[in-house]
């Protein structure tokens, strides 16, 4: 008897079948290509690394989402990538610490974690990002956030909206403005990004209430916070949102909550989430970040374009292609592909082009509509 579950794969993984693999790879293709266009080469890391050293680059990042078995050479623990930018941080910290900086580089390839979650069961998806390794400073950042936005809209997404927060905002007012003791920090921490204004009341946190709503459109948001900000402790973090705010404004929707840190684990003053009309959930995120051994200044986005993908597929034109007879012109059947056409070549008479999936049928020299 056969099994029936013998070719099931496992949960939060699957197979792309041709429409959506051809997707997937237009959509590659048009990232890479614009990343390209504004100065970023491309580095392609290895899908396993030395799991201590995928943590260490990245303050933050967490290693329990990530595959890990022992190297029977090495006999040192591996871990398969759950994520690309440190990979990409330490290229910069060691294969290229001797270039000028600051270093563009980007990136594309395939991510596994062990769990998926239940916005987004997939357990590996492609991530796409980029990489300015050097400053951390708002025309950076401004930089990354217009790139992110022109790469989303290369893949074919509309309707880009982004949502920028400050993920050390605690820390920042605690030391100064709202003082809080190192206990209460995590706390307040925790409860402003629940959005729930009683445990935050409850764990001291009674002046950070106003930060709850702080929170929305971007020009009325921003003013808020300036206002909470009486003492002037955020004055240069609101000056750099400002910045960017005023590159990008005209190409995306710009919303602000200056609280949230969900994703944001390893950023330091500057994160940004981007979101797509009619793709469902985030499609990205990024902001400023110090790499790990180095403290070195860097600025990056990463890009999962899973969702868009599946939205995309569905409205792809069909592919035209030529059917090539037994007993065809060689030489004409070259000169299609040359200049791009798609062929599919008899292997016998039996072949029907038209259940092939062909469009024209190559007669002599010419490619004639079926």
């Amino acid at each position: 008897m056969t099994d029936p579950t013998r070719d099931l794969l496992p949960e939060g993984l699957e197979d792309r079948l041709p429409q959506g693999a051809a997707a997937a790879a237009r959509v590659e293709r048009a990232a890479l290509a614009k990343m390209d266009s504004w100065g970023y080469d491309y580095v392609r890391p290895p899908l396993i690394e030395f799991e201590r050293s995928m943590a260490e680059r990245m303050h933050g990042f967490a290693t329990r989402q990530m595959f890990r078995f022992v190297d029977p050479k090495s006999l040192r623990t591996l871990a398969l990538r759950s994520d690309i930018t440190g990979q990409v941080a330490r290229i910069g910290a060691t294969r290229l610490a001797g270039r000028p900086r600051p270093l563009r580089l980007c990136y594309a390839g395939q991510v596994v974690r062990i769990a998926g979650d239940a916005l987004d069961p997939r357990r590996e998806a492609l991530q796409l990002g980029a990489e300015l390794i050097g400053s951390d400073t708002a025309p950076a950042a401004a930089e990354i956030v217009e790139l992110a936005i022109a790469s989303l809209e290369a893949m074919g997404a509309t309707g880009i909206s982004v949502d920028f927060t400050l993920p050390d905002l605690v820390d920042t007012l605690a030391a100064e403005e709202f003082p809080l003791d190192a206990g209460q920090v995590a706390a307040v921490r925790r409860e402003l990004d629940a959005k729930d204004a009683g445990a935050l009341a409850e764990a001291g946190g009674a002046a950070y209430l106003p930060l709850l709503y702080a929170a929305g459109p971007f020009d009325q948001a921003i003013g808020q916070l300036s206002a909470i900000d009486a003492r002037g402790a955020l004055a240069s973090r609101i000056a750099g949102v400002r910045q960017i705010a005023e590159r990008v404004g005209h190409r995306a929707r710009l919303t602000l909550d200056p609280s949230e840190r969900h994703g944001f684990e390893y950023q330091s003053w500057f994160g940004f989430t981007i979101y797509a009309d009619g793709v469902r959930g985030t499609l990205g995120r990024g902001g400023t970040y110090r790499i790990g051994g180095s403290d070195e200044p860097a600025t990056g986005f990463s890009l999962y374009p899973e969702h868009l993908v599946d939205a995309l597929k569905a409205d792809a034109p069909s592919r035209s292609a030529v059917f090539l007879p037994l007993g065809h012109d060689r030489e004409a059947a070259r000169k299609l592909r040359a200049e791009g056409r798609r062929t599919v070549a008899a292997l016998s008479e039996a072949d029907d082009p038209v259940a092939l999936g062909c469009t024209h049928r190559l007669e002599g020299r010419e490619a004639r509509a079926l």
